[in-house]
C-alpha cells in the first residue's frame, strides 16, 4: 500500500472519524508554526496536508481580510474540511484535493504557505517544494513542522512501541506511513531540499512538546486500538496496554513528549 492508499483508505479514514483527537495531538505545535508562518490579515495562504482543516481555521483567523485554501490528497480528509467549515464564519476558505507536488497552483498566488505535518509524505521532496516556491509570490515565506528523529528512549517511540508490541503489531516506525514521516528529520537535509527548490533564509529550530493521546490510559488503549480496524483485543492484553500508560497519566490526559523542528524559508524576490 502506498503513501496516498493509506491516507485514501484506512489511515484517511480513521484520521477523518476522530479529528478532534487527532488536532489533540498536534495542537500545542501550533503556537510556534504560527510564529514562524507570520501570517498577516490580508495574506493569501495554502495549507498543505491540511488533514480536516484546523490548521488552515486558524490561519483564516489570522488573516481575515486575505484567504485560504487547504490541499490534501486524501478525499476522506477534504470531505471532512469542508463539513467542519462553516461557511458563514469561514466565507474565503476553500479545500481543494490535490498532490502539492503536482498541484496546478496559480503562479505567485500566495503570500504564505504552511503545513502542520503534511511535508514529509511527498514522493520527491524536490520536486514538491518546487511547485510550492512557485506558487508564492516573490518574497513569500514558508513554514511547517516535521518530525524530530525520535530518541530511543523518547517518550511516543517507548509507549506507542510497546503497545504495538503487546498487540503483537510491528513497531510503529516500521510501517510506510511512519517511515514517510521520518523523511525530513534530518534538518541538513530539509536544508539541501528546500534549496535546491529555490528557497532561502531557511531557519529551522527543534520545538518539544506533549502530544496528547487520549483522557486516562484506558480511553487511550481504545483509541490506540481503533486504528487497526476489525482488531480484537483481549482484556488481559488491553489491561497490559493501559499499565504501560499510567506514568504518562496526568490532569490534562495521557501526554507524551514529542519533539518537532519548526522550518521557515522565504522564496527570493
Amino acid at each position: 500500500m502506498t503513501v496516498t492508499d493509506a491516507w485514501n483508505g484506512p489511515i484517511g479514514l480513521h484520521w477523518a472519524d476522530h479529528p478532534d483527537r487527532y488536532n489533540a495531538m498536534l495542537a500545542r505545535f501550533d503556537e510556534p508554526l504560527f510564529d514562524a508562518a507570520a501570517i498577516g490579515a490580508e495574506d493569501r495562504v495554502v495549507d498543505i496536508g491540511c488533514g480536516s482543516g484546523p490548521s488552515t481555521r486558524i490561519a483564516a483567523r489570522r488573516a481575515p481580510r486575505g484567504r485560504v485554501t487547504g490541499v490534501d490528497v486524501s478525499v476522506p480528509l477534504v470531505e471532512r474540511a469542508r463539513a467542519l467549515t462553516d461557511p458563514q464564519e469561514f466565507p474565503y476558505v476553500s479545500y481543494e484535493l490535490g498532490d502539492a507536488q503536482v498541484h496546478p497552483f496559480k503562479p505567485g498566488g500566495y503570500d504564505v504557505a504552511i503545513s502542520r505535518g503534511g511535508v514529509m509524505f511527498f514522493a520527491d521532496h524536490i520536486a514538491a517544494f518546487t511547485n510550492i516556491a512557485r506558487a508564492l509570490r516573490p518574497g513569500g515565506r514558508l513554514a511547517f513542522i516535521c518530525p524530530q528523529p525520535p530518541l530511543p528512549d523518547s517518550e511516543e517511540r517507548e509507549a506507542l512501541g510497546l503497545m504495538a508490541s503487546l498487540l503483537g503489531q510491528e513497531h510503529p516506525a516500521e510501517n510506510a506511513v511512519a517511515v514517510a514521516m521520518a523523511s525530513l528529520s534530518d534538518p541538513e537535509r530539509v536544508r539541501k531540499v528546500l534549496g535546491a527548490a529555490g528557497f532561502e533564509e531557511i531557519g529551522i529550530a527543534p520545538v518539544t512538546a506533549t502530544t496528547c493521546w487520549g483522557r486516562n490510559a484506558a480511553d487511550a488503549v481504545d483509541f490506540f486500538v481503533s486504528r487497526t480496524p476489525g482488531l480484537t483485543v483481549s482484556d488481559a492484553v488491553r489491561a497490559s496496554m493501559a499499565d504501560s500508560l499510567l506514568p504518562y497519566e496526568t490532569a490534562e490526559g495521557v501526554l507524551l513528549r514529542a519533539g518537532v523542528w519548526v522550518v521557515d524559508a522565504r522564496r527570493p524576490l
